[in-house]
C-alpha cells in the first residue's frame, strides 16, 4: 500500500516537470519567433529607406561654361540740344509786322525769321542823311575860307587869332560831318535789326514771336537747335563713371517700340559731379532721327567691350526668399545647396560671379530638390576640367 502511494507521487512529479518543460519550450519558441519578426521588419525598413533615397529624383548635370559676352552698362538721361540758340529782338518800342517761321521749321544761316516795323527808323535815317548833306556843305565852305585866310596870314593882312578861328571852324565842320555820318550808320544798323535773322543752320524749337506784339530789347522771340544736332545726357553714378571713356558706343532706346535703338558716341564726360544728386553727366552725340526728340527721358546702354563670363542655364538657377541658389553634385551623387551671386543675362543663360568653374551643377529639377538629397544622374558629363579646355582654346 505504501509502495503504491509512493509510486503515484513520483508519477505526478514527472508529469508536472514535463508540463513545465513543455511550457518553457513553447515560451522560448514564441519569443524567438517575435524576435525574428522584428529583425525581418527592421531589415525590410532599411531596404525600403535605401530604395526611397535612391529614387529621390533623376537629374541632369552640367559644368559652368565661360563665354565671351559683350559687357554693357545701362543709364538714363535726357535728350537735349547740343547747342540751343536764343534769338531775340535788339530793338525796343517797335511792333512785329511779320513772323515767317514756326516751331519745327528748318532754317538756314541769314534767313529772315521775323520783321519789325521800320517806318520810324527809315524816317530817322532820311533825317540823318539830310544832316550829313548840310554838314558836308558847311565843311566845304569852311575849308575854302580857311585856305584863303591861310594864304593871307603871311602877308600880315589878318591876325594870327583870326587865322586860328578859321582853322577851328573847319575842324568843327568836320566833326559835325563825322557825327552826321555816325548817325546815318546808327540808323542803318537799326534798320537792319528790323529783320530778325537766323544766326546758323538748324531747326526752330520754340517761338514766342507774335504779329502785333511790341518788341523789347533782349526779348526772346525764337529758340534754334543748331545744325539739328541732339545729344543724350546720361546720368551716371560716381562709381560707374570711371567705366566709361570718350569715343565709346552707346545705344539709346526710343520710347517708340517700333523704332530701333539709336547708336551714338560718347563726346565728353563731365569733369564735375553734381553734389545734390551725386550723378555725373555723360554727353553722347546722336544722329538726327525721328525716334528721339528733345526733352525725352530715355534709357540707353554703353558698350564696355567683351568680357569672359562664367555662365549656367537659367534652369539651373533656383530663386528662394529673394536669393539665388544652385545645387552642386558631389562624388556620392548627393546635392548640396549653394548661394550664388548673379551677374549678366543673355538669352537662356545667366552669369554667376562666385562659382567654381569645375563643379557639377544640377541643370534640371532644382525646384524639387533639398539640401543633401541623393539623386540619379541621367546625363554624364566630361571629366576634362573646364580650365584645361580654356587653356587649349587659348593656345589655338
Amino acid at each position: 500500500m505504501d509502495s503504491q502511494t509512493s509510486q503515484n507521487s513520483k508519477n505526478k512529479v514527472w508529469l508536472i516537470s514535463a508540463i513545465v518543460i513543455v511550457v518553457f519550450i513553447a515560451a522560448l519558441l514564441i519569443w524567438k519567433s517575435g524576435s525574428d519578426k522584428k529583425t525581418n521588419q527592421s531589415v525590410k525598413q532599411q531596404k525600403t529607406d535605401q530604395t526611397v533615397q535612391k529614387a529621390a529624383l533623376t537629374v541632369t548635370v552640367i559644368r559652368p561654361e565661360q563665354q565671351n559676352w559683350q559687357q554693357t552698362f545701362t543709364a538714363n538721361g535726357n535728350i537735349a540740344a547740343w547747342q540751343e540758340v536764343v534769338i531775340g529782338s535788339e530793338l525796343s518800342g517797335q511792333r512785329l509786322t511779320k513772323v515767317n517761321v514756326n516751331v519745327g521749321d528748318q532754317v538756314k544761316r541769314g534767313q529772315v525769321l521775323a520783321e519789325i516795323n521800320s517806318e520810324t527808323i527809315r524816317a530817322d535815317l532820311a533825317a540823318a542823311r539830310a544832316s550829313y548833306a548840310e554838314a558836308q556843305a558847311v565843311l566845304t565852305d569852311a575849308i575854302t575860307n580857311n585856305k584863303r585866310i591861310q594864304q593871307l596870314k603871311n602877308t600880315g593882312a589878318i591876325s594870327a587869332q583870326e587865322a586860328t578861328q578859321y582853322q577851328t571852324s573847319q575842324a568843327t565842320a568836320q566833326a559835325r560831318l563825322d557825327a552826321a555820318q555816325a548817325q546815318i550808320e546808327s540808323n542803318q544798323l537799326r534798320l537792319s535789326q528790323t529783320q530778325v535773322v537766323s544766326p546758323d543752320h538748324g531747326v526752330i524749337s520754340a517761338r514766342t514771336a507774335t504779329v502785333g506784339s511790341l518788341a523789347q530789347t533782349g526779348q526772346e522771340l525764337f529758340r534754334l537747335i543748331r545744325d539739328q544736332r541732339l545729344e543724350w545726357r546720361a546720368e551716371v553714378t560716381t562709381t560707374d563713371l570711371y567705366k566709361l571713356q570718350q569715343g565709346m558706343t552707346a545705344h539709346i532706346i526710343s520710347p517708340d517700340p517700333a523704332q530701333p535703338a539709336v547708336t551714338g558716341k560718347v563726346r565728353m564726360i563731365a569733369p564735375v559731379i553734381d553734389p545734390q544728386t551725386r550723378y555725373g553727366l555723360v554727353y553722347v552725340d546722336i544722329p538726327t532721327t525721328q525716334a528721339l526728340r528733345m526733352g525725352m527721358f530715355v534709357k540707353g546702354e554703353f558698350d564696355l567691350g567683351q568680357k569672359l563670363a562664367l555662365t549656367i542655364p537659367q534652369t539651373a538657377l533656383l530663386l528662394r526668399d529673394g536669393f539665388s541658389y544652385v545645387f552642386i553634385l558631389d562624388n556620392k551623387n548627393r546635392v548640396s545647396q549653394q548661394k550664388v551671386q548673379v551677374g549678366r543675362r543673355l538669352g537662356d543663360r545667366v552669369e554667376i560671379l562666385d562659382l567654381n568653374p569645375n563643379v557639377k551643377v544640377v541643370s534640371s529639377g532644382t525646384g524639387f530638390l533639398t539640401d543633401g538629397d541623393l539623386v540619379t544622374v541621367a546625363k554624364a558629363i566630361p571629366e576634362t576640367p573646364l580650365s584645361k579646355q580654356l587653356v587649349n582654346t587659348q593656345e589655338k
